[in-house]
């Protein structure tokens, strides 16, 4: 079901219709029935801020009757939700998600998109008021910091800071409010959030300023602090904002990259109709019309047309690819030039674009092993924070009483770990938006941390490091494609579609009209074509016992096709692998980011070392059969190597996942895409270089994070312990160090150029 065919009407479980969500054909879209008690749901979460906040969704989801499992991932802000569709219903579930301080939709476009306009108009307004406000509290403070001492009336004093007080209202219950709420709902669930230290900053400045304004010469003494209260709020506001901004572009390209199937098809029915439906009422074998400028619905051959596709956001190809009678088109690509007739071979589940969903959905909701070690981490910080915020007062309500307030606070946001939380999912994030639209899916996000740590990457050859059609290597005798009797044979290997039929065929284009020349054409298995020339004499293209007869001489046995009259052989014909384009230079540029490569083959060990010396492998082993795969891999790890295995077909799957890290080639076998770490759709090898490029930036990204969030907590602590570092000068320092960590992963969306030897 297409995001838009879901008729939710609002971006939260309350605003939308209980039996529209808990339709099982609506759910069909963002779930998956895996049995008659589990459902495993997809969702968007919007008002998280910390990686806390996961946590905090996940015990809200746990306590609910009917959930197995809940994974949220914080900087993709996805959900993953197995439950029980016979003890609850997902409303219900939703509805526990924003108790907990959170909204939560379908992880489908239209609902997605209108989450991501809601929670970005909110911010705004939020930002708006605290910042409009803050520069009215800033003109009535201004007056009391230039007087002089005895230059102003108390009476005067007590005005202005009536004035700010009641300015600074709307900023503690509309701007600052998403603080207090979420921090509310983390001391419920019993977590510590970095919202709580926050809120108890805003909240301490505020009691303690109201208290001067109400009662000057009380307890809390005649000091205000609503300039730097609703300072802080607009600087954290604008920091959060711009991380928002930022979530949302990563999660625009990730829809992009994953999204595009139409509202409705039209299908044509057997009498010649035309009927216009969903996607979701589509049979295989259907007939489909797919205009020009439409995305074909589901995966099919062309029947009737010629066009070409646009399947960048499936395979990286940034060409149009150009579809003839009887190719393959893909569900999610772009029909671009002129209309086609499609018929259906696969759908849903079944097809490469849900493939490409399913893949990108599970390592967005992920939590790498990283993630979860700083959730557990947070806590006990937190605890350290707010033990020195109390030291911090304590102390200073010896020294200078009318500093502790502000020295509390002080401490309570400037050790708030926004940029320490942000460090790694940000950078992880944004390199998968990259890599996806290059055409590199990742099935986890911390591939990219074991990525930059692989020293030996071992291939596979068939599928990997050649292509998947045959060439023709020799011909006996030797022949020019102008020659007739080679020509005649090709047009005879054009009307089948047997690998070594079609290499002949690619090797020696001929016209239609010569091909139609053969009649009476029969295909039999295992022994090949045979059909009548013009002559009417019976020719045959097979296999050399078929064509020559039983019990000839076979003159060439290296020769897979042999063409001639039954019983008269006049041209053999041998096939072989053809080398990827690009595979020399990918070797090239892995061996230059001095990793070393390895070749595992089945095939005999003579041909497996001609194709690595091609290719530029440093060693090559062949006649392995998967157990000897297995067993090799091993073996290195046991030397301790940290491998990247590159396969595409079954018999890679055990290998696939055995390996530190492993990738498979996109036309590759379904099993091997489901054991690998990542999916290279582009099937173009120097992509692997390119990752392993972007994995060691990325991890240069995170250190620089990690290290920049360590300097300015380790540099502002002390300062603000000091009284040196006013809470508004804290709230900005905090903004501003999460924004420095937001931006440098935004680096990482532009893809560099892989380093050339």
């Amino acid at each position: 079901m297409t995001a838009s065919a879901l008729p939710l009407t609002a971006p939260s479980a309350q605003g939308s219709s209980a039996e529209v969500i808990d339709d099982s054909q609506a759910q069909a879209g963002f779930s998956q029935q895996l049995s008659e008690l589990e459902s495993l749901s997809q969702l968007r979460v919007a008002g998280m801020h910390c990686a806390a906040c996961a946590g905090i969704i996940e015990r809200a989801l746990l306590g609910q009757p009917g959930v197995l499992d809940a994974q949220v991932n914080s900087a993709a802000e996805r959900l993953q939700l197995r439950w029980n569709p016979r003890k609850t219903r997902l409303s219900s579930l939703l509805a526990a998600v924003e108790r907990a301080g959170y909204q939560a939709v379908p992880d489908l476009a239209a609902p997605a998109r209108l989450l991501r306009e809601r929670e970005h108009r909110r911010a705004m307004w939020r930002l708006f008021v605290a910042s409009f406000l803050m520069m009215q509290v800033m003109m009535l403070a201004w007056p009391i910091y230039v007087a002089e001492p005895g230059e102003m009336s108390a009476d005067l004093r007590n005005l202005l800071n009536w004035g700010s007080w009641v300015l600074s209202l709307p900023v503690m219950f509309f701007s600052a409010g998403p603080f207090f709420s979420a921090a509310w709902a983390q001391l419920r669930q019993r977590r510590l959030g970095m919202d709580v230290p926050v809120s108890l900053g805003i909240l301490v400045t505020f009691i303690a300023s109201s208290g001067a304004t109400f009662d000057p010469d009380g307890v809390f003494g005649h000091e205000v602090y609503f300039d730097s209260l609703t300072m802080f709020v607009s600087f954290l506001l604008g920091g959060r904002y711009l991380e928002l901004r930022a979530r949302h572009r990563v999660a625009r390209e990730l829809e992009r990259a994953t999204a595009g199937l139409p509202e409705s098809v039209e299908r044509i029915e057997a009498d010649g109709s035309v009927t216009r439906l969903s996607p979701t009422q589509l049979r295989v074998g259907d007939l489909l019309r797919v205009p020009a400028g439409q995305a074909f619905p589901a995966d099919g051959l062309i029947e009737q047309g010629e066009t070409a596709a646009d399947e960048a956001l499936l395979s990286g190809e940034s060409q149009p690819v150009l579809k003839k009678l009887g190719d393959t088109a893909i569900a999610g690509s772009v029909n671009l030039v002129a209309p086609v007739l499609l018929r259906v071979q696969r759908l849903g589940d079944d097809t490469r674009f849900e493939a490409i969903v399913r893949l990108m959905r599970s390592a967005l909701t992920q939590r790498p092993q990283a993630l979860r070690m700083a959730d557990r981490v947070a806590g006990p910080f937190l605890w350290v924070v707010l033990a020195l915020a109390l030291g911090g007062a304590l102390v200073w309500s010896q020294i200078d009483p009318s500093r502790a307030v502000w020295v509390a606070v002080s401490v309570l946001i400037v050790t708030c770990p926004c940029a320490l939380s942000l460090a790694a999912p940000s950078a992880w994030l944004s390199a998968a938006g990259a890599l996806a639209r290059r055409g590199v899916l990742l099935a986890r996000l911390d591939l990219l941390e074991t990525l930059a740590r692989v020293d030996t990457v071992v291939l596979d050859k068939t599928g990997t490091l050649t292509e998947e059609r045959m060439r023709l290597l020799h011909s006996w005798p030797a022949l020019t494609p102008e020659d007739p009797l080679l020509r005649q044979a090709a047009a005879l290997a054009a009307q089948s579609r047997h690998v070594f039929a079609r290499a002949l065929a690619a090797h020696c284009p001929v016209p239609e009209d010569e091909v139609q020349a053969w009649r009476e054409v029969r295909e039999l298995p295992g022994r090949g074509l045979e059909a009548v020339a013009a002559d009417g004499k019976l020719w045959r293209l097979g296999s050399a016992v078929w064509v020559a007869g039983e019990g000839a001489t076979v003159a060439h046995p290296e020769a897979q096709l042999v063409f001639g009259r039954a019983g008269a052989p006049l041209l053999h014909l041998q096939f072989g692998e053809v080398l990827r384009e690009d595979a020399r230079e990918a070797v090239q540029q892995l061996r230059h980011q001095g990793l070393r490569t390895l070749l595992l083959s089945g095939d005999t060990a003579e041909r497996a070392g001609t194709i690595a010396t091609a290719a530029g492998i440093d060693e090559a082993r062949g006649g392995a059969s998967p157990e000897d795969k297995l067993a090799a891999v091993a073996a290195l790890q046991a030397q301790g190597r940290c491998v990247l295995m590159v396969g595409d077909g079954i018999n890679d799957a055990p290998v696939l996942a055995r390996a530190d890290a492993s990738l498979a080639m996109g036309q590759g076998a379904l099993i091997a895409r489901v054991q690998a770490d990542g999916v290279v759709l582009s099937s173009r090898l120097t992509d692997i270089a390119l990752l392993r490029e972007h994995a060691l930036r990325t991890r240069r990204v995170i250190r620089q994070n990690l290290g920049w969030a360590a300097a300015y907590n380790a540099a502002c602590i002390p300062l603000a312990l000091l009284g040196w570092l006013p809470p508004w000068a804290a709230g900005l320092g905090m903004a501003l160090s999460s924004l420095f960590v937001i931006l440098n992963a935004m680096s990482l969306a532009r893809l560099p150029v892989p380093a050339q030897p």
